[in-house]
């Protein structure tokens, strides 16, 4: 199998754990991953509102660069955006374009002026649907070497995840991740606030509301038993490693492990976590890992 592959920023800086997770997880399932030339930013979800010509502009030239590598091989593209937010700026410039022809006028116009299409024809995948549609849970759970041991995992899906474009999972109570999970060898847990908001870009502008949603998810998940969180975009990730209060148990603080679902992954794969950008996480997998793994990796 064989896929374009658009890191957005996130991954190659702050998500880096996510990309080099990523990329050797597909590889043990014999996915390869082309990551698009000369890709840009996807002009993330808020700029929509800032400057909704420059986000849907470039947004639209990635799909339009993808669209133009298609054409050149003997199949249509289906482009990977790991990243939720790149996901969702993706999806959502497709759907602009198809429902506000007149407004996206100027951005298509200035698509043409430089020899590109409009991106209409790629399909624009996520890793978790890739898994579970295309690679199959059968196939993943047979590459499977070092199961999770029944390590118990919050999964967070996030907020632009599955909604407001539920291309791969049910918008209210996504599973795709937790099936993914329960294939590796671990326990999912049962809890809801999977789609709640993390506080998102809110922990930057008002730190007292966005800090507070992130640390309402991380008792929860505590509460519910989860050994670890695992999410599928790196605001989330990063607002929830880094919170500076960590769930409370017992009346004490228990730090949660906030790792990306692709390391734990590779964890049930048995590549190495210096592989992986485990060293990246604010919190340790520490107990977690050693259930994952039998022990540290080197």
């Amino acid at each position: 199998m064989r896929y374009l592959y658009y890191p957005g920023c996130s991954l190659k800086c702050s998500g880096k754990g996510y990309e080099e997770s990523l990329i050797p997880s597909f590889q043990a399932l014999d996915v390869q991953l082309d990551e698009l030339p000369d890709w840009n930013c996807c002009g993330a979800t808020a700029y929509m509102s800032v400057d909704q010509d420059a986000a849907l502009s470039l947004a639209l030239r990635n799909l339009a660069l993808a669209q133009r590598h298609g054409e050149a091989g003997d199949h249509p593209v289906d482009l990977i955006a790991p990243c939720a937010g790149c996901y969702l700026a993706l999806h959502k410039a497709q759907h602009f374009v198809a429902e506000h022809a007149e407004a996206a006028a100027p951005a298509l116009e200035r698509l043409a002026r430089a020899g590109l299409g409009t991106g209409a024809t790629v399909r624009v995948r996520h890793p978790l649907d890739v898994l579970v549609e295309d690679v199959g849970l059968a196939r993943v759970h047979a590459r499977v070497t070092q199961p999770l041991g029944g390590m118990r995992v919050a999964c967070y899906y996030g907020c632009q995840l599955v909604r407001p474009y539920a291309v791969f999972d049910d918008p209210d109570r996504p599973s795709t991740m937790d099936r993914l999970m329960a294939a590796l060898g671990a326990d999912p847990v049962e809890w809801p606030l999977r789609t709640r908001c993390c506080g998102g870009t809110l922990t930057g502008t008002i730190p007292q509301v966005g800090v507070r949603l992130s640390e309402l998810l991380l008792q929860e998940a505590a509460r519910r038993g989860a050994a670890a969180v695992a999410t599928a975009c790196p605001l989330c990730q990063f607002n929830l490693d880094c919170n500076p209060r960590h769930a409370a148990d017992g009346g004490g603080h228990r730090p949660l492990p906030v790792l990306y679902f692709t390391q734990l992954l590779g964890l049930a794969f048995g590549i190495p976590r210096r592989r992986l950008g485990l060293e990246r996480l604010l919190v340790p997998l520490r107990s977690a890992a050693a259930v994952a793994a039998g022990g540290p990796h080197d």
